[in-house]
């Protein structure tokens, strides 16, 4: 691997840590707005969150839990009802804002996304069939999206989180696009992490091949900085953009692909604004008339499909 992609592309349990399967926060050097931590849990596990200047989002991957979390005036205790898998539609999702201590329990695998911030925010709850589910791009650039923590759907400090799945042979972060300066109304400083997971697609897929599954994912330069990453990602695998052109994101024949998103950066507002990579902005007018994919959207729905075996 080059050498910006051995900084800023980190294999599933390379970022192991406290009983994490993955942490990323400011102790990797060059990485200063964003977090996320990852984890397996079993029944009578508990993952403990401190009490620090980061705001959280709770976001179940896979089975459900129980927080327990601590914060002026008092404490509360949610429950997560979350999902089979990625592919399985939307989940519901807690917010904690910062100085929140909490205890997640239950069974499955978790993610919480952090930001670093001063500004205190009320605790939300986010019911799944409250999240804002976008279906972009159209033809091979079909891409569904969960956008519960952007600005539009929850009131945060600096923190951005949405979910992006690609059904099989579809491209995603595509147009590759770049948010490293600070040009109000047109671009917005942001890090950004991938965090990923592949699976046998939904439709047509193999159950057997499951360990096999994979995508692959590129990042690289702007006028930012030098960054150059070109991967086969598959679950757990995690991608840091702290700048330069990222995309696109290709998931593979037979298999779907799925990645959290976690953004915030310098600038004053709370905003995702992005640039196009000039070279290729011209391909997004070529959707247009294009059908979009009928295999979306994925929700928790049984498809007819799943009677022959496939997931």
């Amino acid at each position: 691997m080059s050498t910006t992609e051995d900084r800023w592309f980190h294999r599933r349990g390379t970022l192991a840590r406290d009983g994490w399967q993955s942490v990323v926060d400011a102790s990797l050097p060059g990485w200063e707005h964003t977090g996320i931590r990852v984890a397996e849990l079993s029944d009578g596990d508990a993952l403990e969150l401190e009490a620090t200047d980061v705001e959280r989002i709770i976001v179940p991957l896979a089975g459900s839990f129980r927080v327990a979390h601590h914060h002026h005036p008092g404490e509360w205790h949610t429950r997560l009802h979350g999902r089979a898998s990625v592919f399985d539609g939307p989940t519901d999702v807690l917010y904690l804002s910062i100085g929140t201590t909490a205890t997640i329990t239950g069974e499955g695998r978790v993610a919480v996304t952090e930001a670093p911030t001063s500004e205190r925010r009320t605790w939300q709850y986010i019911a799944a069939d409250e999240t804002p589910v976008e279906l972009r791009g159209a033809g091979r650039s079909s891409r569904q999206v969960h956008n519960f923590g952007t600005p539009q759907a929850l009131d945060a400090a600096r923190l951005i989180v949405c979910e992006v799945i690609t059904p099989a042979e579809n491209w995603s972060s595509y147009p590759p696009h770049k948010h490293d300066e600070h040009h109000p109304d047109h671009e917005s400083r942001l890090e950004e992490i991938y965090y990923f997971e592949s699976a046998p697609a939904r439709v047509g897929g193999n159950p057997a091949a499951a360990d096999g599954a994979f995508g692959m994912f590129s990042t690289y330069s702007s006028p930012a900085g030098e960054i150059d990453i070109n991967a086969m990602v598959a679950t757990g695998d995690i991608a840091l953009v702290p700048y330069g052109y990222h995309g696109p994101a290709v998931a593979a024949p037979g298999y779907d692909l799925y990645y959290l998103n976690v953004m915030a950066g310098p600038d004053p507002e709370r905003t995702w604004l992005i640039s196009d990579d000039p070279a290729h902005a011209w391909v997004r007018d070529t959707w247009e008339g294009q059908e979009f994919d009928s295999r979306l959207p994925y929700d928790n729905d049984v498809t007819e499909n799943d009677e022959e075996g496939q997931r």
